[in-house]
């Protein structure tokens, strides 16, 4: 029987850290203090000096950051928020839990990732007072043209909350993703580059009255215990997961530089095929949550990895605006429609060797002849 090489191991990082991740569960549990207590608050004082900003707010999950962060900058029924239909249905998921519309833009053709020159269009050529805010979602493990994307932003009065699901401890010149827009939102899902283990997330931002407001709002608008002075939620980091956290923030770099030495072996070995390979845009350091390629032939070149014992991943089939929650049959989104139909993620993560990489790449040559 062939080994399986997987997209994705979320247990490879537990291993990794087995004898420390261990100590922090236990630490938790014989503290008896589970809910917003001391690892919460160290992690997201350690999150924020990693990401170079004034401040973060522990949450339930990624989707909650992106809805939190929205209703903190002031977003709400009636507005709309600007962003991009190639990634996962939770960003217009939080944009629609807000009250707000989401209104998307078309791609890079080469990065895949919010394309400035559209919004730019958008923005001149509608006029919508109703577009009040921007969520660039940063993809695969690059971030998005963000200066460029701020200018536009800052010009037509839009406030920026980023994406960075899929962009721990990615660069923008020397500036973390995270770290551009007046919020930022992440994800600790399982198989991002930073995983807890089970459902976490966070928002960080430059400015710590707006994080306050996270704050109050991810429970209930408290300010003093049982008394709302905002309409608030339940969405909170809990103690186990930030404790595990804390342990993985700190191995976040190396497992990063782990992954780009597979995606350096992904395009020394592919270069030259029929597959279109992923471009990292100049000034941009890609820290390679997935390794994605494009093929029209994808549902065939994924059924024939499988055959081989090869698991890859699309992220994502079908774009936002073509699903049927958020249907929008008069928009066309050129480049973003194609992709839908071609992205492929190979395998990439720090439990993978070169030569599973290698593997990998013989069985993608052999069937691109």
């Amino acid at each position: 029987m062939k080994p399986k090489i997987q997209s994705a191991d979320p247990k490879a990082a537990y291993l990794a850290a087995e004898a420390e991740i261990d100590a922090a569960i236990k630490r938790v549990l014989m503290s008896g203090h589970y809910i917003l207590g001391p690892e919460g608050e160290h992690f997201e004082k350690e999150l924020a000096a990693y990401l170079g900003v004034a401040g973060a707010a522990g949450v339930a999950s990624g989707t909650d950051a992106i809805e939190l962060a929205l209703r903190a900058v002031g977003i709400g029924p009636g507005d709309k928020v600007i962003t991009v239909a190639n990634t996962v249905t939770a960003t217009a998921a939080a944009i629609t839990a807000t009250g707000a519309k989401p209104v998307f833009i078309d791609v890079e053709p080469d990065t895949l990732l919010m394309d400035a020159a559209a919004l730019e269009h958008l923005l001149t050529t509608v006029r919508d007072p109703k577009m009040k805010a921007l969520v660039p979602v940063h993809l695969y493990g690059q971030a998005a043209d963000m200066p460029r994307l701020m200018e536009i932003a800052a010009r037509h009065n839009l406030v920026v909350v980023e994406d960075c699901a899929q962009a721990h401890g990615s660069l923008v010149g020397d500036r973390k993703a995270g770290a551009w827009g007046q919020l930022a939102a992440f994800s600790f899902y399982p198989t991002k580059t930073l995983g807890a283990f089970g459902d976490a997330g966070a928002v960080a931002g430059r400015d710590a009255q707006l994080l306050e407001q996270v704050k109050l709002l991810r429970q209930y608008g408290w300010r003093r215990r049982y008394v709302s002075d905002l309409p608030g939620r339940n969405s909170r980091l809990d103690e186990l997961q930030a404790a595990i956290l804390r342990v993985r923030l700190p191995r976040l770099d190396a497992e990063n530089a782990a992954r780009g030495v597979l995606a350096a072996r992904y395009l020394e070995r592919l270069r030259g095929s029929a597959l279109r390979l992923p471009v990292v845009a100049a000034g941009r350091t890609h820290t390679w949550h997935q390794f994605v390629v494009r093929t029209p032939r994808r549902d065939e070149l994924r059924a024939h990895l499988e055959q081989q014992g090869v698991f890859a991943g699309v992220l994502y089939p079908v774009p936002i605006h073509r699903q049927p929650a958020y249907h929008q049959a008069e928009l066309t989104l050129p480049v973003t429609e194609q992709a839908c139909a071609e992205v492929l993620s190979l395998p990439l993560h720090p439990g993978l060797t070169v030569a599973d990489v290698d593997t990998v790449c013989a069985h993608l040559l052999a069937w691109a002849g």
